[in-house]
Order: C-alpha cells, then sequence, then structure tokens
C-alpha cells in the first residue's frame, strides 16, 4: 500500500528514542509465540472458575495461528526491514512472511476472546488485554517488522477469531445445559409425600 512507508519513516522520525527502544522491545518479545497469552491461558485454566474462560481463550489463539500459518506464504509479502535496510535493527529480522502480523493477530484474539466473555464469565481482563494488544501491534511497527497493513489485518482477524470462539464456546455450554436431566416436579411431590407418610 502506498501509505505503509510513509506511516513507518513518520515513526521512526516522531518517537524514536532509548526509552522507546527498550520499551518496543520489552513489549514486541512478550509477543513473540504468543507467549504472555500463553501464560494468561495457563492461569485461567488452573484456575476452576475462570477455566471455560481459558479455554475460549485458547480457541481464539489456536485459530489465530493456524490462520497465519496458513495465509502468511499464500501471500508471500516481503518485510519492510528486507526492502529498507536503513533503518537499524533492534531485534533479528525475522524470517518468515510478512502479512498479516501474528503478534497483532494473536494479542487480539485473546483480548477479543476476554471481551466477548466479559459478561458471561464477570472478567475485568478485557481492558488491560487490549491495552497490551495495542502496544505488541504497536512495537512491530516501530521495530520495522511489519507494515500497518499487516498489522491492521492481524488485529481483524484476532477479532473475528475472538467472537468465533466465543460464539463456539457459547453454543457448547447451550448443548451442555440441554442435556441436563430435567426434574419431574411430579415425582417431587409424590416423592414428599411419601417422606411425610
Amino acid at each position: 500500500m502506498s501509505f505503509d512507508f510513509p506511516i513507518l519513516n513518520y515513526i521512526q522520525e516522531n518517537f524514536k528514542s532509548d526509552f522507546m527502544d527498550d520499551l518496543m522491545t520489552f513489549f514486541t518479545r512478550l509477543g513473540n509465540a504468543g507467549l504472555i497469552w500463553i501464560i494468561l491461558i495457563l492461569i485461567l485454566v488452573i484456575i476452576p472458575k475462570t477455566r471455560r474462560l481459558g479455554w475460549t481463550v485458547a480457541l481464539a489463539v489456536a485459530m489465530e495461528a493456524l490462520c497465519n500459518a496458513a495465509v502468511k506464504p499464500v501471500f508471500a509479502r516481503v518485510r519492510p526491514c528486507y526492502i529498507n535496510e536503513n533503518v537499524r535493527m533492534l531485534i533479528p529480522r525475522p524470517a518468515d512472511y510478512s502479512f498479516p502480523s501474528g503478534h497483532s493477530g494473536a494479542s487480539f484474539a485473546a483480548a477479543s476472546a476476554l471481551f466477548y466473555r466479559r459478561r458471561k464469565d464477570k472478567n475485568k481482563l478485557w481492558l488491560p488485554s487490549f491495552i497490551l494488544a495495542a502496544l505488541i501491534a504497536f512495537s512491530r511497527l516501530y521495530l520495522y517488522v511489519h507494515y500497518p497493513t499487516d498489522v491492521m489485518a492481524g488485529v481483524l482477524l484476532g477479532i473475528l477469531f475472538g467472537k468465533l470462539s466465543d460464539v463456539i464456546v457459547g453454543g457448547m455450554e447451550i448443548k451442555v445445559r440441554d442435556k441436563e436431566p430435567v426434574r419431574d416436579a411430579h415425582a417431587d411431590t409424590e416423592s414428599t409425600v411419601q417422606d411425610r407418610k
């Protein structure tokens, strides 16, 4: 896209500092291989009260990861750091393709799953998760390893799979409820009468 490099270069010219270098490197490392989200999933799954929420997030992240792995070779987009090699790299140049952003996709898949389950599971994790997801996504632009359109695609895919995961888990909950035995009111009344005798 014609606006990709102007945005990347604007970030390089206006946001660069030693502090931002360290901060963006830190956030991007949190998103490496979905590390921070895997840790969150494990914590949620271990706690019985949040186990269902944990599996919902896990499903969203897993679906996004599979989609990302399938789509990247199709578009085979070369990363910006290989085209403009004048930019000083703060992390090793990734060897895989650029589109869509896996860091952004996984982050927004997790955050969106938390958001869509916020009322059902009464969780408040969705807001800090969205903030973290946005910082991880921005770090990919700052570090010059993704185009803005890569990140936008990753964000949209993440939101899509977050919603899809909520729908799937919600559907499973309905099926489980439907299979639960319904107590017979007449039988309960007879049982009470017999007990009184």
